[in-house]
């Protein structure tokens, strides 16, 4: 299985799907986030479906149990392949978001978003790394019974020791020949092959190949290196 999925939070769905049938031969899977989702809704992500490849929706629900539960379940008939929540929303919430997902539906967590650092988690009243703070989240997640986590490739190598069956969902990457001034808002990076050798199940790439001059190339290129 190719784990590249491609990010197509592009704001038109029609350049959403061209883009999607132009490098679908060299991505594995294609996740839709949360503009995507606010822009085109339900309708949106049937059309990119009929492109073939497996949906990933990159909700990030976080909400009291009951009200992420009955979000889950609306998304049933989008029958999506992986769909995230945060974490930190507790054990009760992700507990209810397994009970409500469909059965081939795999629900994984976000740890720590690959756009925040240790001050940033200070900031806002978490004491520790980044990294600590990643390997408890994913220990909680694994103790809801969810099927994996989301984390930066920093963290997924240790993660994958302890969790040895977990399904690792890794962003945040960016190729090797990338110029460290290109990160975008992206802080805790690390290269496809690096997260790939950690452990990753799926590696979700976004501007390195939507923004290429030549996306195929781009995707291909990646490919190459996995």
């Amino acid at each position: 299985m190719n784990p590249i999925y491609l990010a197509l939070d592009l704001p038109r769905l029609d350049a959403a799907l061209a883009l999607a049938q132009k490098v679908k031969g060299h991505v594995g899977g294609l996740k839709l986030g949360l503009e995507f989702f606010c822009a085109h809704g339900h309708h949106g992500v049937h059309e990119i479906a009929h492109v073939g490849l497996p949906i990933f929706l990159d909700l990030k629900l976080h909400d009291i149990p009951n009200t992420v539960a009955s979000a889950m379940q609306a998304i049933h008939v989008l029958e999506p392949a992986i769909v995230t929540v945060h974490a930190s929303g507790g054990r009760a919430m992700m507990e209810d978001a397994k009970a409500a997902a469909g059965e081939r539906t795999k629900v994984v967590a976000v740890t720590v978003l690959t756009s925040l650092d240790d001050d940033d988690l200070a900031a806002t009243g978490v004491g520790g790394s980044a990294h600590d703070q990643a390997l408890r989240l994913a220990d909680l997640a694994h103790s809801a019974g969810l099927d994996g986590i989301v984390c930066s490739g920093h963290e997924v190598a240790e993660i994958h020791k302890r969790w040895k069956n977990g399904f690792f969902v890794v962003p945040g990457l960016r190729p090797a020949e990338t110029g460290q001034g290109n990160h975008a808002d992206q802080k805790r990076i690390v290269t496809p092959r690096q997260a790939r050798d950690g452990g990753a199940s799926v590696l979700v790439i976004g501007r390195p190949i939507s923004r290429a001059e030549d996306p195929v190339a781009a995707a291909r290129a990646i490919e190459a290196t996995l």
